[in-house]
């Protein structure tokens, strides 16, 4: 398998890709960042496939891909929290 990016949105801050090759039938995902009033980020990731057995190993891929996100986002918050003071 491998990930092909379909688009790329800087300014909606979104990147969509597919999943090409390998067992799945149909892949579709898309991952968009916002930010609300109080500056706090929030990211959206969504994945659509077949066959359907698949979603059980893509959705523990994905927690462990957010898990990761989250770390490097807190990391890089503090980092600049403490340059900031």
């Amino acid at each position: 398998m491998r990930e092909l990016i379909v688009a790329v949105d800087d300014d909606e801050r979104r990147v969509v890709w597919s999943v090409v090759g390998g067992s799945m039938t149909h892949h579709n995902a898309s991952a968009q960042v916002f930010c609300d009033a109080k500056g706090l980020t929030k990211v959206v990731w969504i994945a659509d496939l077949l066959p359907d057995e698949a979603a059980g190993a893509v959705g523990a891929m994905m927690e462990q891909g957010m898990a990761v996100m989250k770390q490097t986002l807190d990391r890089l918050a503090a980092e600049r929290q403490s340059q900031s003071a």
